[in-house]
């Protein structure tokens, strides 16, 4: 007489009122098989899972400095920047120099007294700040990141020992050198717009030797040869560093961060 199997004694013995209740069923399959097919499973309901996810990218704000010799076209560069991208903004640098007749205050620098900026100075207020041509410059703290918080790129419009000064507190920014085609370009220049003496134009070209020296030091160096080619080439610039993974928080359709730049493993 065949003696009855534990798979069978078990469903004998399970109560099955009604007949609703099915023979218990145990997996004989040998245990590889088993997880086996269990990863294959898995895998299946992860790629069905994937096939329905939609991506979202937020970006960070970044900061942008563009350098030049006086004269070299960077003011003009900015303005057309600023006017075609709502998503630039420019952070106002402070100074101490005398307004000029077109300036306003806020609008093109925070004018400061030497006093107010050397006690900014005092409080650790800037992210940077030099002494050029006898007067004080700065990028006042607050300014830069009010606008990184609210997720505007920042368009700073440095000289090349505040652009190094900056780029060692804060090494992910990018920056930008415009080259004039030429010295004679670059006096030409300086003298039509008619805004300073003779002994102040012969110093802006005497400090422009050094700071074309400088210029290997910058991210990307760009000749303004023709105005409207030197904008779109920095726009060009602008648009491939928004994309850097450093600078993207990757999310799925559920809210969970794929990738974020600011979490470390």
């Amino acid at each position: 007489m065949r003696c009855a199997s534990k798979i069978e004694l078990i469903n004998r013995l399970m109560p099955r009122p009604w007949g609703l209740v099915p023979p218990l069923y145990l997996d004989t399959r040998p245990p590889v098989l088993q997880r086996f097919q269990s990863a294959a499973a898995r895998r299946r309901a992860a790629e069905a899972s994937f096939s329905v996810i939609e991506f979202q990218i937020k970006r960070t704000g970044m900061l942008i400095v563009v350098s030049a010799p006086s004269g070299g076209g960077k003011s003009t560069i900015l303005r057309a920047l600023l006017g075609s991208d709502e998503t630039l903004s420019y952070s106002v640098s402070a100074t101490t120099r005398q307004p000029r007749s077109t300036e306003v205050n806020g609008r093109d620098y925070h004018f400061l007294t030497v006093h107010e900026f050397e006690d900014l100075i005092a409080k650790d207020a800037f992210y940077e700040h030099e002494q050029v041509h006898g007067n004080w410059y700065g990028t006042l703290k607050t300014e830069v990141d009010a606008k990184i918080k609210a997720g505007l790129d920042v368009l700073l419009d440095l000289d090349v020992k505040g652009s190094q000064r900056l780029k060692a507190k804060v090494p992910d920014c990018t920056t930008i050198f415009i080259l004039p085609p030429n010295v004679a370009t670059l006096e030409r220049r300086l003298r039509a717009r008619g805004q300073d003496d003779e002994a102040t134009i012969q110093r802006r070209l005497a400090n422009a030797r050094g700071e074309v020296a400088m210029a290997g030091k910058y991210d990307y160096i760009l000749v303004n040869i023709d105005l409207d080619q030197t904008i779109a080439n920095v726009r060009s610039i602008i648009k491939a560093q928004k994309f850097r993974s450093s600078r993207v928080i990757l999310k799925d359709g559920m809210g969970s961060v794929l990738v974020n730049p600011t979490q470390t493993s």
